[in-house]
């Protein structure tokens, strides 16, 4: 028994000791001058980094020079945790990371960490990652606003490379200001050298499949719909060398093929579900498959909608030349034989445009009531026709407010009028943006949120042509709930996308809990595709994403059967870009006509492992490393609801893997994902 005693009070001893130690050292980091031999990190040269790695001051205390003559400037910014101000502070953007080269010549890091005071207590999560030559050391655990800061510190002697990192909570990057309270490095008496921040690497490009094939394949999606009595037409997705000729038998009534460029025309004459043989041949052989073609009154979007999207390419500078060529570009890409169908103009169309705001809202319509076009736009109805001509449909925008987001003419009482035009001008889609409502209903209750979304899908109904909607409010109301009720196919889940790890991820990664609402004829829109040659209004330029960040990208939207809509400028389409897109294998993931959005399957913060079962009996996954460093990832039978031995193909690759068994381990990289596919087929895909 006393020996017991004497064991419970040396560890009492050693617990007080140590929150002593850690004490002094909390206490050390509020210091506004560095120990002997320490530097803090905010001192070291930042500028080999991105601006967006460090949060931008906001508010009082900013440290911005007013720009008046002889004023002085702000004061410098504050920032503090648990209350307390810290003189030097590591501000940084969730969702990033940074290194420092040591030199060898550090011996220990030390920081208090947590989510700035600023932010109200329950707000804002984040978690704080410390590695030293790609090793994991130390992990804060989730921190809200408003919860206690915590030290975190780690040993760095012979270390050569320290990375600090910060990462969302998985419910998005709202309210994560995460501070590095005091982050000090110790270096050793004798040190000769200064640490530095480090570039970021170049990543090169991963290898992945051609997107091209020489032998004919016929690719996705499978199955297509449409209303008996309405113009119906479907592109066969089917690549190979050119020419290609095309076959089809148990094609429903009223429809008619194309043999030399597999386009179905027609329009179906009464509802049902027919499956039809293809036969696609070419010099180099034959491949045959089945598509399915349902006719009904909810047969649209039985897929998630593959396209394009003017948006991020080109802002508010689209034209209808720049659509055009991005229509050719699909084409000349072959991404019109992977599936990729609509080619969606954006804001920016209307009439009344000025070369400055405000802009001239009644030349937005005619005497008439009806819609028109700017300038820009000289013949809406002959775009629309030179879309059909290559076997893609085309897809307009809107809003149910009297202005759009950009200020021009929208459809607030005018929806008849305006549907019946997108349907005589030929489009088969409809993007329709909250924005000008909220003028209408500025403090908006559900019923509000779902009025003009309704008006709009029963007068789409009701047009001579099928018209998929698109639903876009930015998720307010949980629209993913009642966005199918009201008439829409896909409806946005957040807000904007950007071309940045931290806008992505946190779109992407906070999905979790919502794949139920995702299925045939309605679908979770996460935004469209930050690929290629983006740019929006600025100009075109590469995206930031980093090559493995794209391959993340493509297999998360891939899994959560996602809307793809590339954002690009499709007439500068690289080779790699154009492979990404097109693999045939992750938009057989994504066309998949079971239609089950995937959920995450396993996290521990900084890994992740998201899966989908498939029609054909398999399960397709993704095991995704969001750390700085490369890391093992590890996905069990267990979590993902197999037994025994399972063949596993690398879908990027498309290459086979081997038989594994109870688990998939695989090192990923930084930011990147191994994408695959889990078993034995029990039927063949449709």
């Amino acid at each position: 028994m006393r020996r017991m005693i004497l064991a419970v009070a040396a560890i009492a001893a050693a617990a007080a000791a140590t929150g002593a130690r850690q004490t002094l050292e909390a206490d050390r980091l509020r210091a506004a001058e560095a120990p002997t031999h320490g530097i803090w990190v905010d001192s070291l040269d930042m500028s080999r980094i991105s601006a967006t790695v460090i949060r931008s001051p906001r508010g009082r205390g900013a440290g911005r020079a007013t720009g008046r003559e002889g004023a002085a400037p702000d004061a410098p910014p504050v920032y503090a945790l648990g209350g307390v101000t810290y003189s030097h502070t590591v501000p940084m953007q969730s969702d990033r990371d940074l290194s420092i080269d040591l030199k060898g010549q550090a011996e220990r890091f030390a920081s208090m960490v947590g989510i700035d005071s600023s932010v109200p207590a329950g707000r804002g999560s984040v978690v704080f990652g410390v590695w030293v030559d790609g090793r994991k050391v130390a992990d804060s655990g989730v921190l809200r606003g408003g919860d206690a800061p915590k030290l975190v510190s780690a040993d760095l002697k012979g270390g050569r490379k320290l990375t600090l990192a910060v990462i969302d909570a998985n419910d998005g990057t709202g309210n994560d200001t995460a501070n590095w309270g005091g982050a000090l490095l110790m270096m050793r008496p004798d040190a000769t050298q200064r640490p530095e921040i480090l570039a970021p690497v170049v990543e090169p490009m991963p290898p992945i499949a051609s997107s091209r094939s020489r032998e004919p394949l016929l690719n996705y999606p499978r199955i297509t719909g449409a209303t008996p009595g309405k113009p119906f037409m479907f592109l066969i997705p089917a690549s190979g060398d050119e020419p290609l000729t095309f076959a089809a038998s148990n094609l429903p009534g009223g429809l008619t093929l194309d043999p030399k460029t597999g386009l179905i025309t027609g329009s179906l004459e009464k509802a049902g579900r027919t499956p039809v043989e293809i036969t696609i041949t070419n010099a180099r052989g034959k491949a045959t498959g089945t598509i399915t073609i349902v006719g009904g009154e909810n047969a649209l979007a039985l897929t998630p909608p593959l396209g394009w999207n003017s948006w991020n390419a080109w802002g508010n500078t689209v034209t209808a030349e720049r659509v055009r060529l991005s229509a050719d570009g699909m084409v000349a890409s072959g991404l019109h034989r992977q599936g990729y169908t609509y080619i969606n103009i954006d804001d920016v169309w209307e009439g009344g445009l000025r070369p400055t705001r405000p802009y001239d809202l009644e030349a937005s319509r005619d005497a008439n009531g009806d819609p028109v076009t700017n300038e820009r736009f000289p013949d809406m109805k002959g775009l629309v026709d030179h879309i059909h001509s290559l076997g893609l449909k085309a897809g307009i925008y809107s809003s149910p407010g009297p202005t759009t987001c950009q200020g021009l003419g929208a459809s607030y009482q005018h929806e008849e009028q305006d549907a019946r035009a997108y349907a005589r001008w030929g489009f088969d889609y409809l993007k329709y943006d909250w924005c000008g409502y909220s003028r209408i209903a500025p403090n908006p209750t559900l019923e509000d949120r779902k009025k003009p979304y309704r008006l709009m899908g029963e007068i789409l109904a009701r047009q001579p042509r099928d018209i998929v909607f698109s639903i876009c409010q930015y998720g307010q109301g949980d629209v993913w709930e009642w966005g199918r009720e009201v008439g829409g196919h896909l409806w946005r889940m957040t807000g904007d996308i950007r071309d940045s790890w931290p806008s992505m991820t946190s779109i992407g990664f906070q999905q979790t809990g919502r794949e139920q609402f995702a299925g045939p004829g309605g679908w979770n829109d996460t935004d469209m595709l930050v690929v290629g040659m983006v740019g929006w209004s600025q100009g075109q330029r590469p995206s930031d994403l980093t090559p493995n960040e794209q391959l993340t990208h493509l297999a998360l939207w891939a899994l959560q059967a996602a809307p793809l809509l590339i954002g690009a400028d499709l007439s500068k389409i690289d080779t790699w870009t154009t492979n990404v897109l097109g693999n045939r294998e992750m938009l057989a993931v994504n066309q998949d006509v079971l239609g089950r959005a995937a959920g995450r399957k396993m996290s521990d913060g900084w890994v992740e492992v998201w899966a989908r079962p498939l029609e054909d009996g398999t399960i397709a996954a993704g095991l995704f490393n969001r750390g700085p460093e490369a890391a093992t990832v590890t996905a069990t039978w267990a979590d993902l609801g197999l037994k025994g031995a399972q063949p596993v193909r690398d879908l990027w690759l498309q290459k086979d893997l081997g038989r594994m068994d109870r688990q998939l381990s695989a090192n990923v990289p930084r930011h990147g994902v191994l994408f695959v596919k889990i078993g034995t087929p029990a039927r063949p895909s449709r």
